[in-house]
């Protein structure tokens, strides 16, 4: 009998060339830059990319999924597959690090050295150094904020204006640093991250961030009494916070501290994150301090989400979204008694209104807003929160001061109160209010005045004595969109179409305040975009930032 013998093959699978990871620099250097950006903090970039890039392009596709199903009438809900989690009661957050166990106020602000100095000289008891909202992403701003912190970790932070003022840190008690990185959808076009197979892309705007902040700084921070605390931005699901805290446990290992070191707080500003704040903190338990009211990105979320429902979504001016209306209390009622419940910190939100040195009329009024603002989430269970500017320090301390006395949180306050279901929180057509010509004018001046000073690299603007941000800019924008899509016919009678646009964007440029080297043609031209084009950019920043920056 024969037997057929088959010939030898190679079973293996091909193998393929692959190349180590790295980050390539493709801007040029400002002196003192490159004790940011060393060849081993590079590295560090480059294994956190390796790592997690992967994972965070497979989030921001299921984010695109996430606004097709709203578009298409379905809304968020609280996860079937997580109820488990919800109806656990035994698990508890890590809560609070050393320099975070009283949060009272919190000031909020960008890191350039002018301002970082005068946030750590404010006398708060925290800082949110922001290298988002309040930031313009020019590769300046980013490795300058970065230095700034740096320098301050190792005693060398000083600064002299052009003018020649001097700018020092004084103060015997400085706030504890939360440091703010950019959200997942941002990119840092001036790194190119180069992956295994040879294929380059821009890096992630969170991951450096991240990663620069806590390579640098860890260490120093932990000897200084602290640690490295971060606030995380523009989260929409509680897979975006496991992302993150896997992007802790690995920073962790490779610096070779202990697991736990890190402690975030996140900001509840989406609408979908709002559905699913304890599988959030469930998610970075190990890792998480506490929950922020992101209130101005909520309610851009809101419109974003739903704008395209019909009129019954459309919201009313900018100014009448106040965080009395029902949708706005049932978020933030959820979020205190969710953040107690765990063990976690509840952060107020920050109130736009902004004092004027010059004009004590106007200073009155923003401190009685400010005031009555804190009174009422001090009354509600907050532990702390933010204000912009350190005129209103003294307010808002006086205000959780009044209610904490020497306590240094009301986490026992777990507002078994509180009922809040899914209908609440989407209960967006009892904002009731209306839409003015006045307001269309506002929100058309407002976007194009921030938006001119972002791209000149001022990412946080005051604006007819209101704290302007990339938030604030986004409600104003995306109203607009709205307001426009839906035909809305204003309290005047004016219906909102593009002929009218056409009228009320005169009106706005006309009164536009003009300067030598102005960036206002180019901020027109940015709003027409965002705001008048038939399809919805879901955040003003990404385009704007690819073309001029």
């Amino acid at each position: 009998m024969n037997t057929l013998i088959a010939p030898e093959t190679d079973q293996r699978r091909p193998e393929f060339p692959t190349q180590q990871p790295r980050i390539e620099v493709v801007a040029p250097l400002a002196p003192g830059d490159e004790a940011i950006l060393t060849p081993a903090a590079l590295d560090f970039l480059a294994a956190l990319h390796d790592r997690f890039a992967h994972t965070r392009h497979e989030l921001l596709a299921r984010r695109l999924q996430t606004r097709v199903d709203a578009a298409n009438g379905r809304d968020p809900k609280f996860l079937p597959e997580t109820e488990w989690i919800r109806l656990d009661p035994e698990w508890r957050v890590a809560g609070a690090a050393p320099g975070l166990e009283d949060r009272r106020v919190e000031i909020t602000g960008p890191t350039d050295r002018k301002m970082a100095i005068n946030a750590l000289n404010s006398g708060a008891r925290v800082w949110l150094a922001d290298q988002e909202d309040a930031t313009s992403p020019t590769w300046g701003n980013v490795i300058g904020g970065q230095r700034s912190l740096y320098d301050f970790l190792r005693g060398q932070l000083e600064y002299t204006s052009p003018e020649g003022k001097e700018y020092r840190v004084t103060a015997e008690r400085t706030p504890t640093i939360v440091f703010r990185p950019r959200g997942w959808h941002l990119v840092e076009k001036h790194l190119r991250f180069h992956d295994r197979a040879g294929r380059s892309m821009s890096a992630s705007g969170s991951l450096v961030d991240f990663g620069l902040y806590f390579f640098h700084n860890a260490e120093a921070l932990i000897a200084q009494g602290s640690g490295p605390y971060f606030y995380l931005p523009k989260l929409e699901s509680h897979l975006e916070a496991r992302l993150w805290n896997d992007v802790f446990v690995f920073a962790q290992q490779e610096l070779g501290l202990p697991q736990g070191t890190v402690r975030a707080t996140v900001l509840i500003e989406t609408i979908q994150a709002a559905f699913e704040m304890e599988e959030i903190l469930f998610e970075l338990r190990e890792h998480c301090a506490g929950l922020n009211a992101g209130r101005w990105d909520y309610i851009f979320s809101i419109i974003k989400t739903f704008r395209s429902r019909g009129r019954r979504w459309v919201l009313p001016d900018r100014t009448q979204i106040t965080m009395t209306v029902p949708f706005m209390r049932a978020y933030t009622e959820l979020l205190v008694s969710t953040a107690h419940r765990r063990g976690a910190y509840a952060i107020g939100g920050m109130s736009a209104f902004i004092p004027d040195r010059r004009n004590p009329e106007v200073t009155e009024r923003a401190l009685e807003k400010v005031a009555l603002d804190k009174r009422r989430e001090a009354g509600d269970g907050f532990d702390g929160s933010w204000v912009a500017h350190p005129d209103l320090i003294a307010t808002a301390k006086a205000e959780f001061d009044a209610v904490l006395g020497e306590r240094p949180n009301q986490l026992d306050r777990l507002r078994e109160d509180v009922e809040v279901g899914a209908a609440d929180l989407l209960d967006i057509p009892s904002a009731g209010g209306e839409v003015s010509d006045a307001g269309v004018v506002d929100n058309i001046a407002i976007a194009i005045r921030y938006i001119e000073s972002w791209l000149r690299g001022v990412g946080a603007a005051a604006i007819d004595h209101l704290m302007e941000d990339a938030a604030t800019a986004e409600i104003s924008r995306s109203q607009i969109w709205q307001w426009l899509d839906n035909n809305t016919v204003t309290a005047e009678g004016t219906r909102i179409d593009q002929t009218s646009i056409v009228a009320s964007m005169a009106a706005a440029v006309a009164a536009l305040p003009r300067f030598e080297g102005d960036r206002f043609d180019d901020a027109i031209s940015v709003f027409r975009e965002v705001a008048l084009a038939p399809e919805f950019p879901t955040f003003l920043t990404v385009g704007a930032y690819a073309r001029f920056f």
